[in-house]
């Protein structure tokens, strides 16, 4: 009898230790708890309007959304299949609209309009942008579904969400961050209360996009022994760690994100006017080629050096002190995790590398060149967690071929995140000092 080659046992052995960890994985009391911290414009959001609120027209008239309301006055903002209508997309873009207070060194909403998130603590609302419409706006739900067929997770048991509104933004040390902040404070009791429910096990914080800034400043804010005692991982779906190319066509011209029928000129002076949308512009730690401009432009380059005279130029000089006095050294911060982090993000995917403008100007949509990316965030920055803040132990899952967004729906994107929960759960996940990279091609 021939004996196995070194090679086969080496499958068996790894055969056996995936049937191990899925065993101990769908033993739902052998799983840490997971939160979920959607990315930007991944949760849904209400709206009220009160006597402050002045309509720019009849379209946006309160008493035409009373008809809508849930309860006291409250109706869908986001998303609401409205926006695709021309007049409603004004209403939307008012309403959505985020004023920054000089006096206040904060941002607000705009007279009249209260918002609220719905649903903290559970998935409800980011599994769809829009229960009516489930095929349109689906979400996490694929994910979810994922975790609780792969590993056993309940959903609202030891799956939950973490929504917040996510216009606002973080700012560098002595600025104000009402909004933000106290979503931080919620984040920290929910975290407690997890863990509480959950026979004290540590939480995984698992991430998406812009959620994965917050949840990495979160960690930052958070003492030693705090983080010891609630947190067992960090896993960062896509994460912008340096900003993107894309986010610089988002204020200078808009961009639909692929919602059909709308004009992107439209929509963008409530783009511009979001908080968060300044924190992912390209940083110049991770940008750092001061040769290779972004944006090109009649007469003028732009890199990510020069962010406040572009912002100054595409017409919106009212964002360049936020930009420098709160942005910036939010972005220059050296922000350590403090836990054992796992990046996994899409490459291969035509990204957004330079823009160039014609003589139309700004208003007009660029020739785009590309790169290599996820669709979305260029891949320097999908990468450049290890590059622009201290981790010490950080795992980087590559996945080739999957887009910024169908991270959270795609066959085998799905089967690496289940893998990688699977992992932590089993306790075999690296704690010690250190990094791999992994590669996985999607079909």
């Amino acid at each position: 009898m021939n004996k196995p080659s070194s090679l086969h046992l080496v499958a068996v052995i790894m055969m056996l230790i995936t049937a191990t960890m899925t065993l101990m994985c769908q033993a739902t009391g052998n799983v840490h708890p997971i939160i979920l911290i959607p990315g930007n414009g991944g949760n849904q959001l209400e709206a009220r309007l009160d006597r402050d609120y002045k309509p720019s027209s009849i379209w946006c008239s309160s008493w035409l959304y009373r008809t809508r309301k849930k309860t006291d006055g409250w109706f869908r903002l986001w998303f609401d299949a409205a926006v695709l209508f021309s007049p409603f997309t004004k209403c939307f873009n008012e309403r959505m609209m985020l004023y920054y207070d000089a006096d206040l060194d904060d941002y607000q909403n705009a007279p009249g309009v209260q918002t609220r998130v719905c649903h903290f603590g559970s998935t409800k609302s980011l599994l769809y942008l829009n229960p009516r419409l489930r095929d349109a706006t689906s979400y996490m739900s694929h994910l979810v579904k994922a975790l609780e067929k792969g590993c056993g997770y309940v959903n609202d048991q030891t799956i939950l969400g973490a929504p917040y509104d996510f216009r606002y933004g973080l700012a560098g040390s002595g600025h104000s961050t009402r909004v933000a902040s106290q979503y931080l404070q919620d984040l920290r009791q929910l975290v407690e209360k997890t863990s509480s429910e959950n026979e004290g096990k540590p939480v995984i914080l698992l991430s998406h996009s812009l959620g994965g800034l917050f949840v990495l400043h979160f960690l930052n804010r958070s003492s030693p022994s705090w983080r010891g005692k609630y947190i067992k991982h960090f896993v960062a779906l896509a994460t912008p760690w340096g900003g993107t190319v894309e986010q610089m066509r988002t204020f200078a011209s808009g961009n639909t994100l692929g919602v059909p029928f709308v004009n992107p000129l439209l929509v963008r002076p409530q783009q511009r006017s979001s908080e968060s949308n300044q924190w992912l512009l390209p940083h110049s730690k991770v940008f750092e080629d001061r040769t290779k401009p972004l944006v090109v432009a009649p007469g003028v380059n732009y890199t990510a050096y020069e962010m406040d005279r572009f912002l100054s130029d595409i017409g919106f000089s009212q964002g360049v002190v936020p930009y420098m006095t709160r942005l910036l050294p939010l972005t220059e911060d050296t922000a350590t995790p403090g836990v054992p982090v796992t990046c996994i993000y899409g490459k291969g995917v035509d990204t957004p590398e330079v823009l160039v403008y014609g003589e139309g100007g700004f208003d007009e949509q660029p020739e785009i060149k590309y790169g290599d990316g996820d669709g979305t965030v260029n891949l320097v920055s999908l990468a450049a967690l290890e590059l622009i803040h201290n981790v010490e132990s950080l795992k980087t899952v590559e996945i080739g071929g999957v887009s910024h967004t169908s991270i959270l729906k795609d066959e085998i994107a799905l089967e690496e995140i289940v893998q990688q929960i699977k992992i932590i759960n089993s306790g075999l996940a690296k704690s010690e000092q250190g990094q791999s990279i992994s590669q996985v091609e999607s079909k």
